[in-house]
């Protein structure tokens, strides 16, 4: 992401969740958000969708292929440098994605990269944020009976 900004970056968050109900973590290897344990996500390009954007984004950070569901929330996040100038600035379109696989690998941008039972997410210090939208999309998933099994048609 830019640092110190002209304007906000639009960037995409995934959900990937598996059939085991565990959502998809991965730390950071870059700021912002440099050693946290986040969700997979990252910058649009020019030219691509945003779905297009989001699968990229998990395949590059975790080597999972996804499907890309539905639009969990929209959020921005917005860091100030020490000086008080804005640092950071993201528009964030988190989407519940399906994994059609487990065997998660850190690739560019992640340091690591695990599956988590939601109960778990504090112990990973998840910011609590992030444990919203994953809330939400959980709950998007069951009650559009979105299931990464249906996903996967098993």
């Amino acid at each position: 992401m830019r640092k110190y900004p002209d304007r906000p970056v639009l960037g995409v968050g995934a959900v990937v969740l598996d059939a085991d109900g565990r959502v998809l973590l991965v730390k950071r290897g870059h700021e912002p958000l440099k050693g946290e344990w986040s969700l997979p996500g990252g910058g649009v390009e020019v030219g691509e969708t945003l779905e297009a954007a989001v699968a990229r984004e998990v395949l590059e950070e975790t080597g999972l292929r996804v499907d890309v569901g539905p639009v969990v929330e929209v959020l921005d996040r917005v860091e100030h440098g020490p000086d008080g100038r804005v640092e950071y600035h993201v528009v964030i379109i988190d989407y519940v994605c399906y994994a059609e696989e487990t065997r998660a690998a850190c690739g560019s941008d992640a340091d690591d990269v695990r599956w988590v039972r939601t109960d778990e997410l504090p112990a990973y210090r998840v910011r609590e944020k992030a444990i919203s939208v994953i809330n939400k999309a959980v709950s998007l998933a069951a009650s559009t009976g979105s299931t990464p099994e249906r996903q996967a048609g098993r």
